[in-house]
Parts: structure tokens; sequence; C-alpha cells
């Protein structure tokens, strides 16, 4: 595989895996054959933003996904294992408004495209090189050039097939377009859904206010955080158990400085032990409020333009950002001795995702995805996908019961998938699967069908009519969503989808389940019926040495490419392996551990080294030593294949390290060193073989099952015995009639014998008197004999 010579390593590092990362990058041998017999096994990769740079999450969870991919190969699968990068959205957008100093929103839709493509060219294909670093074996398509080892979600293809399967969605009466109250990122001027919105408890004032009752002399106390919305204010209630205020029923409060009648109700939604227990309800200022005005079917008074300025409903706060017109009505309550006492408190805030904006409700009109209606379906359809671990499958549960709105899909940004719609008076032009299409700057085409009110009239062709394109994009998410879709050829090769569907996994973090998992399982049934994967590993997080997350406003971010240009990806890809479970609990990330498995990686060369000295005989006739300790390698590759079948490569890796420095370096090749080398005579060339035969088969089966952690290192030791782990099937574990437990009374005897020789200040090579074998080892005594000098 590479010119490399074991002979010429004294310590692993870097610039060997470069050399062999590099001959990996421009080789073919981890192309996937679109017209394999073989059985496919298909990796749906969480696409990273390819204007971020790759963190230590990326680096350990793309090292476990590389992990599955090999081993599966070695199973006799055809992968595919593809590696998207994400162009689309806000995140690309917002890098290029701070890179070049440009806001869509002066620089006009077609100027501020141009700038997020020249971001996108500028990009370095940095990530990239970082991943073919690590040693992941992505996978090409063979006799294909739509799909390489790389897609982009801004290529046509795939911005094609997200409008594909909206026509499909539109045509089968799945996506409807409505004017209704949302959540508004003030920032980004564009509508979110409710899972890209985040909470944090942020300090506000809580404020109590006077107000009036109409016709009388009283006055009620009512507390808020949001003065500047009581000119919303539709309705106060109270809790029907709170008595104070069961005279009030029937009665109409006045809303101070605006002067506007509402009716007061009692309502369950009111706390007796919050504030007054009296609650102003405002149009739009919470869910609550939104969920409130469409039970008590009231129509909403909107005051927040999409600016996040107040509007003409605002009265004397018109044009004032909100925090300017919470200040200016608080100035104005205290003037008037409206304000009875203000109070600090932390209020648990909605805030978007991307931009850390404080999430506001406005009535915009957009598109929706109806998933209320699939709720029960999806309960139903997740209990047929195997979730590693099982208990995550409750994330999803938990989620798809908080679901209470169907999904705003359509956004009010620039560089995203257009939604292919085209207007003319009151028809809607809706054009035909297959191509890529930009409303915003094309004319419909001819053939695309006409609708009137949801009921097909015709086509473009059939009326004389100006069409104006529809300018919205969708959601990331709804293009994300359709990654496993894309990998198998949705709607472009129908033969191999048929073969390819569904996918076998989807690996990703437990803090996208809510978006990525739970949206592409819904598509995924909205187009097939099914469910789209096989299994679903779910990971946690990679933290610093002190249990924190990594952030830059900490400084304790760990760069991967640091610990490759220090240490390498190999004992990178170890540790990850040996520190834990990742689907199980967050990683404790310590360069100090990395840095030990590097002694492994050191450790496996000087024990190949030793191996490979001596020449594999072709065949031989085991001793019983020998045949007891490769039974045990035979029943750990049994293990290790059960065990990583079901994604654990922790357990199998800890395993193999074990047998690497506890029981292979440390026992057997001190055991049988001298049968090997036999220079005394003392050994039959049959007792010698057997040794030389058992060294290279522990050494290579323990290469084969070690290869999909560390594959540079164990394929470059095996290309020295000729080899290739890269076309190498996992070993089928043969029956073993040995007592293994007889390898830890083996390892027993010899730490005592050395701890004896220690004691009498003896070598380890003197002779020493007295010692009696156990009569359980007495099928091993010409052998510890031999070792110890036992006289």
């Amino acid at each position: 595989m590479t010119e490399i010579n074991l002979k010429d390593i004294k310590n692993w590092n870097p610039e060997i895996e470069i050399k062999i990362t590099e001959q990996w990058k421009n080789s073919e041998q981890f192309n996937f054959n679109i017209k394999t017999k073989k059985k496919i096994y298909s990796i749906d990769t969480p696409p990273p933003y390819i204007n971020s740079p790759i963190h230590m999450g990326h680096a350990v969870t793309y090292s476990f996904m590389d992990f599955f991919a090999r081993y599966k190969r070695m199973k006799g699968f055809e992968v595919i294992f593809p590696l998207g990068l994400d162009r689309n959205g806000l995140p690309i957008e917002m890098g290029a408004e701070k890179k070049f100093n440009v806001s869509p929103f002066s620089v006009g839709r077609e100027k501020f495209i141009e700038y997020c493509e020249r971001l996108l060219k500028e990009t370095s294909t940095e990530s990239i090189d970082t991943f073919a670093r690590l040693g992941i074996s992505f996978s090409s398509y063979k006799e294909s050039k739509d799909i390489g080892a790389i897609y982009l979600t801004d290529s046509p293809e795939y911005r094609s097939l997200t409008q594909s399967t909206f026509i499909d969605l539109y045509k089968k009466e799945l996506i409807y377009e409505e004017n209704r109250i949302n959540n508004w990122d003030t920032k980004l001027q564009t509508t979110i859904a409710d899972s890209e919105i985040d909470y944090k408890d942020i300090p506000s004032t809580f404020t109590d206010i006077k107000w009036k009752i109409k016709g009388s002399k009283e006055e009620i106390i009512i507390a808020t955080t949001r003065p500047e919305l009581i000119c919303t204010c539709k309705m106060v209630i109270f809790n029907p158990k709170d008595e104070r205020y069961k005279h009030l029923i029937g009665k109409t409060a006045i809303t101070p400085l605006f002067e506007k009648e509402v009716p007061i109700k009692a309502h369950p939604l009111a706390q007796i032990d919050k504030g007054s227990g009296l609650v102003m309800m405002c149009s739009a200022g919470d869910l609550s409020d939104i969920q409130f005005f469409r039970e008590m079917n009231l129509i909403p008074v909107i005051a927040i333009n999409k600016d996040g300025t107040m509007n003409e409903n605002a009265g004397f706060l018109k044009g004032l950002k909100i925090k300017e017109a919470r200040q200016k009505i608080l100035e104005e309550l205290k003037n008037k001795n409206l304000i009875i006492k203000q109070a600090q408190i932390l209020h648990r805030t909605p805030v978007s995702e991307r931009t850390g904006a404080e999430v506001e409700f406005i009535a915009m009109p957009e598109f929706y995805l109806k998933q209320l209606d699939f709720k029960n379906d999806l309960r139903k359809l997740i209990k047929k996908v195997n979730f590693y671990p099982k208990e995550s499958i409750k994330i999803l549960e938990d989620w798809i019961n908080s679901v209470s709105i169907d999904w705003p899909i359509s956004r009010r940004r620039y560089y995203a998938t257009p939604i292919p719609l085209w207007y003319s008076d009151n028809l809607i032009a809706l054009p035909q699967k297959g191509k890529y299409y930009q409303p915003w700057k094309e004319s419909p085409p001819k053939d695309a069908d006409v609708f009137e009110k949801g009921k097909l009239i015709g086509k473009v062709k059939d009326f004389k009519k100006t069409w104006k394109g529809e300018e919205r994009v969708f959601d990331t998410w709804f293009d994300s969503s359709i990654s496993e879709l894309f990998i198998i050829k949705y709607n472009s090769n129908e033969e191999f989808f048929k073969k390819a569907f569904p996918v076998s996994l989807r690996p990703q973090g437990k803090e996208i389940v809510r978006t990525w998992l739970y949206y592409t399982l819904l598509r995924g049934y909205l187009e097939t019926n099914k469910a789209c994967f096989n299994d679903v590993w779910i990971h946690h997080h990679i933290l610093d040495d002190k249990g924190r997350k990594m952030s830059k406003s900490l400084g304790n971010v760990i760069d991967p490419k640091e610990i490759l240009k220090n240490y390498g990806a190999e004992p990178l890809r170890l540790w990850a392996a040996t520190e834990g479970d990742l689907s199980k609990g967050d990683f404790i990330c310590s360069k100090e551990k990395i840095n030990a498995e590097l002694k492994t990686i050191n450790k496996i060369l000087n024990v190949s080294k030793f191996v490979m000295q001596f020449e594999k005989p072709k065949t031989a006739k085991l001793a019983l030593l020998d045949k007891l300790f490769i039974d045990y390698l035979e029943n750990l590759t049994n293990e290790a294949d059960k065990s990583y079948n079901q994604y654990d490569f922790h357990h199998p890796a800890l395993e193999l390290r074990r047998f690497l420095w506890e029981i292979f370096a440390s026992h057997y090749i001190e055991i049988v060193k001298g049968r090997a080398y036999n220079q005394e005579g003392k050994f039959s060339k049959q007792e010698s073989d057997s040794a030389k035969y058992t060294l290279h088969f522990l050494l290579e089966r323990f290469l084969i099952l070690i290869y999909p952690v560390i594959p540079q290192t164990s394929t470059l030791i095996m290309s020295g015995k000729n080899i290739d782990l890269l076309k190498e099937d996992f070993p089928q574990a043969k029956y073993q009639n040995s007592d293994l437990t007889l390898i830890n009374q083996i390892m027993a005897f010899n730490s005592q014998i050395w701890k004896l020789k220690k004691e009498q200040n003896l070598s380890l090579k003197s002779e020493i008197s007295g010692i009696k074998i156990p009569k359980e080892l007495k099928d091993f005594e010409k052998d510890l004999i031999n070792t110890h000098n036992l006289k």
C-alpha cells in the first residue's frame, strides 16, 4: 500500500499518516459500485457547514462513523458513506454579512446571493482535508458523477430534489399557506420553527401596574415584563379558584395610557401565586398568549413590525425598537403614577437558536407542511427503528408529543432553495418535477400546472398572463431532511433506490433529534409511507478536561488540527474508542489521554517488529499453550463481532488494548520467545514452528480486529505481510474448546515468579529454585520452566 517500511519506523508520527492518507485520498479503493451485487449498507452522515472549521465533536463522531463503515465493508457490504457539506441557509448568509460587511436588506437579493457564492468559493477545503487526515473512508459512486464522496446541499441536483418533494406534497394537499402568528427572528427578519428556538433565563423587570375598572373607582394591579404590549391586550383573566377576583366577572378593565376597554374573565391559565393573580392577555407576547387567542377566538392586534420596531397599533411608541418602547412606556407610567412596584427577575425567554435574538410573534403569511395529522403515525413508525442506545428514543417521543402546530417551511431569506411557485392574480403555477427552479428571476415553464383555489385548471401555456415568482425560500431543515433520500438516489434512479432503501444508519447528536431526525422521519414517511432508517445512533458531546462545553468565549476549544499535528489521527481514534461509549454519555477530551494512546500505537509497532522477524510457517501442529492463546483471540473475535454489529466499539477496543499490553506482549511473547528463537535447541522444530505460527496468528488477528479503529497503523503493518486490510473479510470465529481461565492462571503464575526474582535481586533470566508449577498448568510446564529458568 505504501513505500513506508516498518523497520524504518522508530515511533509513530503524523508524517507517516500524511503519506498514507494522501494515498487513500488519491485512490478509488473506497468507491461504491452502484451496480453492486452485494448487500448495501448506507450511512446518512450529518452535513457540517462548509464555512465552519471542523471541531473535536466532528473529529470524534466522524471517526466513529468510519469505524462503522470499515467494519461493514469487512462484513461483505457495499458501503455508501458520503460527506455532505451544508451550504444552505442562515450560517452562510451570516458568514457573508460578517465577512463582507453587507446586509441583504441594503444590497438587495441578487447582489447578496453573489456575496454568499463568493464566500463559498473563497472557503478553503480545510474541513475536507481534516477529514482526510483523520483517515475517514468516505465512499464515492463508481460510474456516476452526480454524487461523489462529497455532495453539496446547494447543488442544483440537491435543490432540485427538495423542490420535487415540495411539488409532490403540494399536489397531495399537504402544503398550505396561511396568515398566522409565527415565531419571528427580528434580526434575520424571518419566520422560524419551534424547533429552532432555545430558552434562556434573561434578566427582566417585573412591573406592577395600576389598571382601572370601568364604571367604578376600583383599581386592579397587573404585573408584566412586557408593558410595551399593553396596547395589544384583549382580555384580563384570573384563575377561577381565586376568590379575590370573582366579583370582577363580567366587568371591564381600562388599559393604562391607551384607555381601551377589555373584558375580565376567569380562566385556568392564570396562576394564583404569580404576581397579583391577574394577567393581561396580549395578542402575541408569548406562546401561551397565541394559544389563548385561538382558544377564545380573539382577533389579535400585532404591534411589532418585522424589523423589530413598533407599528401604528402601539400609538405613541410607534417607530421605537422593542426595548426602547419598553423603556418609554415605563417612563410614561411612572409619570402618571401608575407603577406600584418593580422587581428584577430572571424571565424564561424564547431566543433564536441561530442569532440569540429574543423571539417575537408576528402575523405573516407562510407555507406550512401538515404534521399534526401524522403524529400518531410517527409514534408507531419510530417503534420500527432500532435506536442506539434504546433509551434515546425517549428524546424523539417527547418532541413528537410537544408538537402543537404545523411546520412553517417558508423563510424570508435568500441563500437557500427557492419555493417553486409563480403567481398571477388568483392563479398559482406549479412546475413539473426534475429541474431546479429559481422563480425570483425566472419565468414559469410552459408546462407548469396552473391551480385556482387548489383546483388544477390547465398549464401556463394556456394562459396569457404575467407571472410573478415566489421570493421566499425553504427552511434549511426542509432541505436537510431529505439527505437520506438524496444519498440513495430517490427520484433519480428508482431501481437503485428500491435496492438501497431504507438507509441503514442515521448517526447524529442528541441536540438535533428535534430537528434533523424528526423532520427526516416525517419527510421520509410522507414520501415513502415507511421509516427511512433501519438504525439510529445518537451520540453525546465532547467536553473539555474540566467537563465544560467547549467554546471560544471560555478559551477551552481543542482544535483537532492541533491534535493531528502533534499526535496524529490514530491516537485520537484509539482514544475515542477506548474513552467510553459516546452513545451513553459525554466524553472528557484530554490531550494527555490521547498522548497515552500514542504509546499504545508504538507498542503495536514494537510487537509487530518482534513477531515479523520470524518467518511464518505455512502450517503448524499447535502446542496446547499456543492453542489456548489462539482460542482466547477467537473468543474475542466473536465478542467483537457481536459488539461491532451493535455500534459498540468501546468494549472491544478496551479488550483488544488489554490483550495487547497485558496478555500478548507481557505474557505470551515472554513465554514463547525462547521457543521461537530456539537458540539452544531445547525445543523441536515442531514446537518452535508452533510458537512462530501463533505469534503471527495473534498479531494478524489483533490487527484485523482493531483495523476499523486504527486503520492506518494496522494497514501499514499488514501490508508488510502482503495482506490488504482494505479488502480483508472480518474473520469467522472458530470453535474454541480451551479453558480460557487458564490464561489468567498463567499470568498470575508469571507475575508471582517475577515478583520473587525482584525481591531476591535476581534478573529475569536468572535461575530460581523451589518453585512448584500448579497442576492446572502442567500442560504448559516445559514453556514455563524455560521462561523462568526454573530448577
